[in-house]
């Protein structure tokens, strides 16, 4: 049975996200907000973890397209190769914010996802999720939690989340509201903005 933890964006209590924290560092699976829907996530380095949420999800870990949240952009030489100048420029303008972006790997992405050309890199505009990250010390994996109801699509209420899903996680957080429209999702690795999903991001600064 998960946890259910109210966390405040204008100020996350610190005693709070060490203890999600340390969920995380267990292995833990959360569910947490961003500047879009809520998320499902854990550390990224670990493949006990990975491989429950790829069995929740009913996918392969080797073929899942997940994102890695970030804290900033001073994470991004970590995954991701060299990038120039306008590609910088444009995550720049774009982040903090509800985009995700497509970006080219690097041989430093942890052991699981060894074999991705590319990485989709998220820096949400919220401050729970960011505090979450930092205080970690390496992205958490972000995939959308999606509803049953075709209309629906995502569950806002994370009260209504936490009954749903407080079997298959080990925290809830509740940060209010979430949104019902997922984050822009943009291909820059081939240098050119390519959109592959409009969604809450406005395709308009590119």
């Amino acid at each position: 049975m998960a946890r259910f933890i109210r966390l405040y964006e204008e100020n996350p209590d610190p005693k709070k996200v060490a203890e999600v924290v340390s969920v995380l560092k267990k292995g833990g699976l959360i569910i947490y907000p961003t500047d879009t829907v809520y998320g499902l996530g854990c550390d990224i380095t670990n493949t006990k973890a990975l491989e429950k949420i790829a069995r929740i999800k009913g996918v392969k870990l080797s073929k899942a397209n997940w994102s890695f949240v970030c804290a900033d952009l001073s994470n991004l030489s970590d995954y991701v190769r060299q990038i120039d100048t306008a590609t910088f420029k444009i995550l720049k303008r774009a982040l903090p914010g509800p985009y995700t972006f497509v970006l080219p790997g690097n041989n430093n992405l942890p052991k699981d996802f060894k074999k991705k050309k590319t990485v989709g890199i998220r820096v949400p505009n919220n401050s729970i999720v960011t505090s979450l990250v930092k205080a970690l010390g390496n992205p958490i994996v972000s995939t959308s939690i999606h509803d049953e109801d075709d209309v629906l699509e995502y569950t806002t209420d994370p009260e209504l989340i936490f009954e749903k899903w407080q079997n298959l996680v080990d925290i809830v957080i509740d940060g209010g509201y979430g949104d019902n429209v997922a984050s822009t999702i943009v291909d820059l690795s081939d240098g050119e903005p390519l959109i592959l999903r409009e969604g809450k991001g406005s395709i308009d600064i590119f």
